[in-house]
């Protein structure tokens, strides 16, 4: 039996039901949404209208905000942060959520500064939003062909880096006040730079202590990557050995699968006398340490698994061995030279 063309009803829905092929030549089998024949017929000519100005002349369908976060949500599923994703599209939806993509303009963008602004959000937490909507309109423009260009979207100034990290004297005191398996955490993390659930997820199949490398496949940016163990990491993974014979860390017979932060954390934190710092802190740690003792940024990039150099250059302040010489030209004392001839001052 041939099926319908145009609009039609099926006996197993209300709605009524659309069977075209549209001038661009995409063939469209679904239902209107309505039970009215009308709307479904006014749906249907809306289509063909946006197909043939399609075709011919190069002018794209208007999509919404909403149908595109659909499909950016579908396409971050697989993120750890998913859940931050999906509350961000939420914040923003009083802002876009009623606007087509080819709506969002510069004074869009600023109404979203102000507003969350006068909510008393820092800059940070707005850069985020700005973040994901610059991102969101790339992926239109450049993946789905939505839309031909979005306005330039620039991240607030004023956003203030986190700068915290532990001496080595420091990060030995943290070390010895904790626990045994919250040390052997602590331990890993200052020599080998891995994130807390790298750590915890970190399978014995994916460790070779004869070729002191380990293979990290739960990464925060979703890309498998493999980590060089120096003999510190290696002296913790062999304590470790015989513990369990899935993960490499666990705590009493079981894998470690509770946030890093809980009260054994702080304890430890109390008891060193160290404050504002998290675990997240040692990766920091292990960075700032790298640049100190002469490690460049693009072997740090490498070693941490970082995806461009712009999060590695924030370390760069570390390593001033370079700047040396430059530094020593004014010194009032230098090598072979009188302390009344290193500098000559200029009369005003």
């Amino acid at each position: 039996m041939a099926r319908e063309v145009g609009v039609y009803r099926r006996k197993d829905s209300r709605f009524y039901w659309i069977n075209a092929t549209l001038a661009n030549g995409k063939r469209i089998r679904q239902s209107a949404g309505t039970d009215i024949r009308e709307e479904a017929e006014a749906y249907l000519s809306k289509l063909k209208l946006e197909a043939y100005r399609e075709a011919h002349f190069g002018i794209k369908p208007e999509r919404s905000w909403q149908e595109a976060v659909v499909r950016y949500l579908a396409m971050k599923r697989n993120l750890r942060s998913f859940s931050d994703v999906q509350r961000i599209c939420r914040l923003l939806d009083p802002y876009l959520g009623s606007l087509m993509l080819h709506q969002i303009d510069g004074d869009v963008i600023w109404s979203v500064i102000q507003g969350e602004g006068k909510r008393g959000n820092k800059p940070a937490t707005i850069n985020r939003y700005l973040a994901l909507i610059r991102s969101l309109l790339r992926m239109a423009r450049d993946e789905w062909q939505w839309i031909d260009n979005f306005p330039k979207i620039r991240l607030l100034p004023g956003e203030v880096e986190r700068d915290r990290w532990l001496s080595h004297a420091e990060a030995a005191v943290l070390i010895a006040v904790c626990p045994p398996h919250l040390a052997s955490l602590v331990r890993f993390a200052l020599a080998t730079g891995c994130r807390a659930r790298e750590i915890t997820g970190l399978e014995w199949n994916r460790v070779d202590l004869t070729r002191c490398t380990a293979w990290l496949n739960q990464t925060k940016n979703g890309t498998p990557r493999g980590v060089p163990l120096n003999q510190d990491a290696v002296d913790v993974l062999i304590e470790q050995v015989g513990k369990h014979p899935r993960y490499c860390f666990t705590y009493q017979g079981r894998r470690i699968a509770w946030e890093l932060s809980n009260s054994a954390w702080h304890t430890a934190l109390a008891k060193a006398g160290i404050e504002d710092f998290r675990f997240h802190d040692l990766r920091h740690t292990w960075a700032s340490w790298h640049r100190q003792a002469g490690t460049s940024c693009d072997e740090l990039k490498e070693l941490g698994g970082w995806k461009s150099r712009q999060m590695v250059d924030r370390y760069a302040k570390y390593a001033t061995e370079h700047l040396t010489v430059a530094a020593a030209r004014i010194a009032s004392k230098q090598p072979g030279k009188d302390k009344n001839e290193s500098v000559t001052f200029l009369s005003r």
